[in-house]
């Protein structure tokens, strides 16, 4: 049963919301499904395969400031490019009147874009009374504080939403780790399983070998983790290090690194081959965020997992914390300093590879399967 999809992501801070709105989309659209993905973070440049891209008039946050969205220029975005962007949420919804809405993060977050995401789901209501509304979320959310708006999110998930795809495996992080899951909730939830990206390609570049691969995604919040590992670079000679800086990250940031780089660490932009590199080193130094643990997960290597946490972000530490306690991975912190990552580098190391993940990774598969149950069974 062929539905159209329509897919929205607004990513503010790194680009893991839109990679996996992106596979989402790739997934979708292998079953058959005509997708469109509507996208209204930062370009990433990546190229849409299968299903139709559209790009809305672009918002961005300065760190961890989720409050005060800005344009690509880092000016304040206007009330005029906050309305244009819900007036072309609404002109697609009514362009392709869809059989299925798929908010990514919302109403579990991007509250601050509430207004556009509602005018997407009445003009899809209002084009096809059918259409289905989900949510697609990670297995991992980050609850406000304020008890009113928790009862804010919960009561749109029970007046405006059919189900909740929940990205992730239960018996690893089930979503009352991190979310107040009450009863009207529960009842809506789908588990997919991780959905991660496609098969790398085989082959695993020689360079990678005996590496230790650090990377930190696709924002500059990982910059404190590239200083510390050139760091740790500095007490540990005989060993090797490659960093795999993210195109969030300045151009000049990545020149201070370079040049303050010792001789057993190369610094370069992160490349697409970075599945097959991850696969061959010694180890991994990362963050903990969702895609990056996905990409451990498949590569069964060893792993230090330094997760982000500034501000009220509590997303990576859970997850590093689940992996952990499962023997997938080992944490460690850039605020004890440098001594005490090299030992913890040095620790992993030693410790060898981990055993195979019992973790659920075909959310491909778990997400066609969701899409079509809900599809039959819709009203």
């Amino acid at each position: 049963m062929s539905a159209r999809i329509l897919i929205a992501v607004t990513h503010l801070l790194g680009i893991g919301h839109l990679v996996r709105a992106r596979q989402l989309a790739r997934v979708l659209a292998r079953a058959g499904h005509p997708v469109t993905l509507a996208s209204g973070g930062m370009p990433d440049g990546r190229e849409a395969v299968g299903y139709r891209f559209v790009q809305l008039p672009p918002v961005r946050t300065e760190g961890t400031d989720f409050r005060n969205l800005l344009d690509e220029n880092g000016e304040t975005a206007t009330p005029e490019r906050l309305a244009a962007r819900r007036e072309q949420l609404a002109a697609l919804a009514r362009e392709l009147s869809p059989d299925i809405v798929v908010t990514e993060h919302f109403p579990f977050g991007r509250r601050q874009l509430a207004g556009e995401f509602l005018a997407l789901i009445a003009a899809a209501k209002a084009a096809n009374p059918r259409a289905l509304v989900l949510s697609s979320i990670r297995d991992v959310l980050v609850a406000p504080q304020r008890p009113d708006r928790l009862a804010e999110a919960a009561e749109r998930i029970a007046t405006l939403f059919d189900a909740v795809l929940v990205h992730g495996d239960p018996q690893v992080l089930p979503l009352e780790a991190s979310w107040p899951v009450t009863p009207e909730i529960a009842g809506k939830l789908v588990y997919t399983g991780y959905l991660a990206e496609l098969p790398a390609l085989p082959g695993t570049p020689a360079e990678s070998s005996g590496m230790i691969l650090v990377s930190g995604g696709g924002s500059a919040a990982a910059l404190p983790l590239f200083d510390a590992a050139l760091a740790a670079a500095r007490l540990l000679p005989q060993r090797s290090f490659h960093l795999l800086i993210g195109r969030g990250v300045a151009e000049a940031d990545v020149v201070d690194l370079r040049q303050s780089a010792p001789d057993n660490a190369r610094v370069e932009w992160a490349r697409p081959d970075f599945p097959a590199l991850l696969a061959g080193c010694a180890l991994s130094i990362s963050q903990a965020g969702y895609n990056t643990v996905l990409d451990l997960l498949q590569a069964g290597r060893p792993a230090l997992l330094v997760p982000f946490d500034a501000g009220n972000e509590t997303e990576q530490a859970l997850r590093a914390a689940a992996l952990a306690r499962a023997g997938l991975a080992r944490i460690a912190t850039v605020a004890e300093g440098p001594q005490a990552l090299a030992a913890a580098i040095e620790g992993a190391l030693a410790q060898g590879a981990p055993p195979t993940a019992k973790v659920d990774l075909d959310g491909a598969e778990g997400t066609v399967a969701a899409i079509t149950h809900l599809l039959a069974g819709r009203s």
